[in-house]
């Protein structure tokens, strides 16, 4: 009942984020209207940060913070529910199915994400207080040289190791593994393409009503929503976009997040060349050992099970 009840909480908290960061939104095109496009999403950016903020002083207040997967939902809800109710009437029957069927493929990657094993790794062999980040299982030597050749990697907030650990993903409320990479990348696209197909809808939509805005007060605020919708779109696309980039040319290089940001810590990635005067010490460079070509590479992605 506890757990059932701080789920329940994480999730109105999320709610509440959402309304509140769309609410916020549409006062920037609201009272900023006239501003060029990159100050109203400066200040909406700004918006965004002051939401996260909320969420860390929920979590001072309450105990917990919001959940980012319940935030997720509700944001694209939201978004679709404005489409629909205002959007939609000025798009051609086509777009209107084509971002329809993004939507509902979006909310079932998500599903699918949020409950898949990425490939956790169970190791009989030790307890949970023996596995933390710093070990790689080194007790014995045929489990070491297992969980590196699966490159399995320690995930804090999960605490186990996962077989191909690329990152945690907050959004998704899951790891980034072997199992699960590829309905990422996948999904990543998803919410780029659907996004990119609402900036589209909303800004057809804005230049068909536009005459609108003049001679009536509701039309002025339903343009207004479409307008901070659009942004809190543009938004998404401007940091998903580079992330999405990063990802493919880890998939080229055959390269997990994880393992560039911290390969230091395994020592299949460590290029050791002596001093060249000599001197006792030696410079320790990256390497990477699973690099196979690019085409290669892409290969092993596709068909990763």
């Amino acid at each position: 009942m506890l757990a059932w009840s701080k789920s329940i909480g994480r999730c109105t908290v999320s709610f509440i984020s959402v309304l509140l960061t769309q609410l916020a939104l549409f006062l920037v095109p609201l009272f900023f209207s006239a501003s060029p496009i990159l100050i109203q999403l400066t200040l909406s950016a700004l918006v965004l940060v002051v939401v996260l903020g909320f969420g860390g002083w929920c979590k001072r207040l309450l105990g917990f913070n919001a959940s980012a997967p319940a935030f997720v939902f509700c944001s694209i809800f939201f978004i679709w529910g404005v489409y629909i109710a205002i959007v939609r009437q000025a798009i051609s029957p086509v777009m209107d199915v084509v971002l329809n069927v993004e939507m509902i493929m979006l909310i079932i990657g998500l599903f699918r994400i949020m409950l898949k094993d990425p490939g956790f790794v169970v190791c009989e062999s030790f307890s949970l207080d023996e596995l933390n980040e710093n070990s790689v299982l080194g007790v014995q030597i045929h489990n070491e040289s297992s969980l590196l050749q699966m490159r399995a990697r320690y995930c804090k907030s999960c605490q186990t190791y996962v077989q191909g650990f690329d990152h945690h993903c907050p959004a998704f409320g899951n790891c980034i593994g072997q199992k699960n990479y590829v309905l990422f990348m996948v999904l990543l696209v998803g919410f780029i393409t659907a996004e990119i197909s609402y900036i589209l809808c909303s800004s057809q939509f804005a230049s068909k009503f536009r005459v609108l805005e003049e001679n009536r007060v509701e039309s002025g605020s339903i343009l207004v929503m479409a307008r901070s919708t659009l942004l809190f779109c543009v938004l998404q696309v401007l940091w998903q976009g580079p992330f999405l980039i990063w990802h493919v040319y880890c998939i080229c290089f055959n390269i997990r997040t994880e393992e560039w940001v911290n390969w230091k810590k395994y020592p299949e990635f460590q290029l050791n060349a002596s001093s060249l005067s000599g001197e006792n010490y030696q410079e320790t460079s990256f390497k990477n050992p699973h690099n196979k070509g690019i085409l290669q590479n892409v290969k092993e992605f596709l068909t990763l099970k």
